[in-house]
């Protein structure tokens, strides 16, 4: 049940996702690819596994304790800060193009 609960909110975040990509605003396109961006990483902490003991101390528990991946989580933890990084980025350079254009509507903006 967890697993199909975690399925639609998945899905769900996604959905709004592409919906604010498919956006004429240049904000609630970059807010569209940071949520998706960060809907992946949700997906793959959760295909990861969400239960298990910690990896760092061996043998504690008793035998047979199953272990979440560390590696998951250290790869969704460098996708996070980069993707915070290019969000910032993205919304710098909209403001810019609010600054030339006097508009942020992709429709109006000069090429």
């Amino acid at each position: 049940m967890t697993q199909f609960v975690l399925a639609v909110v998945l899905g769900l975040l996604f959905a709004l996702g592409t919906f604010l990509v498919l956006r004429k605003d240049l904000v609630r396109v970059v807010w569209g690819l940071t949520i998706m961006s960060q809907t992946a990483n949700v997906y793959l902490v959760t295909m990861g596994g969400l239960t298990g003991g910690v990896p760092i101390i061996s043998g504690h528990g008793g035998q047979g304790t199953e272990v979440t991946d560390p590696l998951v989580q250290a790869l969704v933890l460098t996708a996070i800060v980069i993707g915070f990084g290019t969000t910032a980025f993205a919304l710098g350079l909209s403001y810019r193009v609010y600054q030339t254009n006097e508009t942020i509507d992709l429709t109006e903006v000069r090429g």
